[in-house]
């Protein structure tokens, strides 16, 4: 349990430290930062396209089976690739959508925790309720982008990334805080169930007679 708290703390902060870096850049750097990230992804699209390109004419040449979709695949990867170098401001009206599903899955991850906290009668079910509600409107106002320009909105979707980034760091303290208490009570009590089992054996034990 100790084991998995640590891998789950440890990947949130990594992920609110990125997401925090990516909206400061959108915020300070926006059109610099959906080129940026059009080129890496385009860049994978046609690396891909380019690898399943190589597998087809290498089983072509050689007694492996050889797959026609290959081909098709690896020609359609690539050409996509490149729109999507060459059209980064498409990329830009599909950012926030990508962003927004995430942070809805996660904030109903931790929506689900807090209703746990509450069944466990944690205080800190509030705030943890509080901080998903939060971040779940700020991916739902990402997810359906009611404003117009796509490079308009990167200053204004990188706010809403940087709060989101900071609220689930506070979320994730909170819970491990939380997940620490417990794990404190539960040691304890079985200590003193154990000092008492002990007692109880000590006082049951016959004494012997004196000869």
């Amino acid at each position: 349990m100790e084991k998995l708290m640590k891998q789950f703390v440890k990947s949130s902060i990594i992920t609110s430290t990125i997401l925090v870096i990516l909206g400061i850049l959108l915020v300070f750097q926006s059109e610099t930062t959906v080129m940026t990230i059009s080129y890496i992804i385009g860049g994978i699209l046609v690396a891909v396209g380019a690898l399943a390109l190589i597998r087809y004419v290498r089983n072509a040449q050689g007694p492996e089976f050889r797959n026609e979709l290959d081909i098709i695949y690896g020609i359609v990867t690539i050409i996509f690739g490149i729109i999507v170098i060459k059209s980064y401001q498409a990329v830009a009206s599909i950012i926030p959508i990508v962003i927004g599903i995430g942070i809805i899955i996660s904030s109903a991850g931790k929506l689900n925790y807090a209703f746990q906290l509450k069944a466990n009668q944690n205080e800190l079910w509030k705030t943890t309720m509080v901080i998903s509600i939060i971040s779940t409107i700020c991916g739902i106002i990402l997810l359906f982008n009611p404003f117009k320009a796509a490079l308009g909105i990167m200053k204004i979707i990188g706010i809403f990334i940087i709060i989101y980034a900071i609220l689930d760091l506070i979320s994730t303290i909170a819970i491990k805080s939380s997940v620490v208490r417990i794990h404190k009570a539960v040691e304890e009590t079985i200590t003193d169930a154990e000092v008492v089992s002990e007692n109880d054996t000590t006082e049951k034990k016959p004494k012997r007679k004196k000869k």
